[in-house]
């Protein structure tokens, strides 16, 4: 049974075009007479869709176009060519139509009064998109219940926690019923009991059938959310799968951070490293970061193996850092 689609972008590219300016006196006085223009493509003739009813992740480094990306399709930004369909709303042209069928939590942006309680907010952005008064009482209870801030949403925004702000923001952007949601970074700098609380949120009302468009460098934030995910980088779109697939093709790859006891000497001790496990860094004779492939090792397997060779005194186990995983991506030609 093929799902509806709810998002269709065709061709999108993003141009911005700059000026070089030199440095030093002379360079300057001269930028004003004849400037080179440096033209910037934030984002590079990407399509992709998005089912209704899903979660979609944005992933890609600092300056792949990921914010871009979804600020033209909120209609925040125009495209410089291609197209958006969203809903059967352009989001750039039909904007004051389209705005009241999505909500938006930028995790770097409030949309928050700053000097006045949450709850003021919340009634402005009722006047805003013309939530009837029982609507808006029945939806703000649900909600403040739902994230535990009925208290909280009565003190001036200022003196809130990080924690406690982004869980109103999320209220705010949910109290019109959006059916799409788009979140920037929406965890940036939380707790994890936080950030547990804002992923159940989204499940939550997911199940619901609300879509949402997260984009994240948090893989933690991918893996217990996103159906589907598509990664950017430099602006050009390198993969578009499930997370499963992207998985698969990366193998199930972790970074380990080893202290030990006793000084290693890479050279004499290669012999107990196996082709499942890549030595990546050996900061002091004391200090080794390695690479392991648990869907070829296990990583039980891989921590009694060091033990028996290794006097360890502590040991750290990470996730593969979104560049790498980037990196890895062009390296399978996925």
């Amino acid at each position: 049974m093929n799902k509806e689609t709810i998002i269709s972008v065709k061709n999108l590219s993003k141009i911005y075009t700059t000026y070089k300016r030199g440095s030093g006196l002379r360079e300057t006085l001269k930028s004003f007479f004849k400037r080179e223009k440096v033209i910037i493509k934030a984002v590079d003739d990407i399509s992709f869709s998005v089912e209704k009813g899903a979660i979609c992740g944005i992933l890609g480094p600092n300056g792949a176009g990921k914010s871009t990306t979804i600020k033209m399709l909120c209609g925040a930004l125009f495209p410089t060519s291609g197209e958006i369909q969203a809903m059967g709303y352009r989001p750039s042209a039909d904007r004051k139509k389209y705005v009241g069928k999505i909500g938006a939590v930028f995790g770097q942006r409030s949309q928050l009064v700053w000097d006045i309680p949450p709850v003021d907010s919340f009634n402005m952005n009722r006047a805003i998109y013309g939530i009837s008064m029982n609507d808006y009482k029945s939806r703000l209870e649900e909600l403040s219940v739902m994230f535990d801030i009925k208290d909280v949403m009565h003190k001036p925004t200022r003196v809130l926690s990080l924690g406690e702000r982004m869980k109103c923001e999320f209220i705010m952007a949910m109290l019109h019923k959006p059916e799409i949601v788009f979140l920037d970074e929406p965890t940036i700098g939380l707790d994890v009991i936080a950030k547990a609380k804002i992923r159940e949120f989204i499940l939550n009302m997911n199940k619901t059938g609300t879509t949402f468009i997260l984009t994240t460098h948090d893989l933690e934030d991918v893996k217990q959310l996103a159906d589907n995910v598509i990664v950017i980088n430099r602006g050009v779109k390198v993969f578009d799968d499930t997370l499963q697939k992207l998985q698969l093709n990366l193998g199930e790859k972790k970074i380990i951070e080893l202290i030990l006891e006793k000084p290693l000497d890479i050279d004499q001790d290669k012999q107990n490293f196996n082709n499942e496990i890549k030595i990546i860094e050996q900061k002091s004779p004391l200090e080794l970061t390695l690479e392991a492939d648990t869907s070829k090792i296990a990583i039980s397997d891989f921590i009694e193996t060091l033990s028996r060779k290794f006097s360890i005194s502590d040991i750290a186990i990470k996730e593969l850092p979104m560049e790498k995983i980037i990196m890895e991506i062009y390296k399978e030609e996925i």
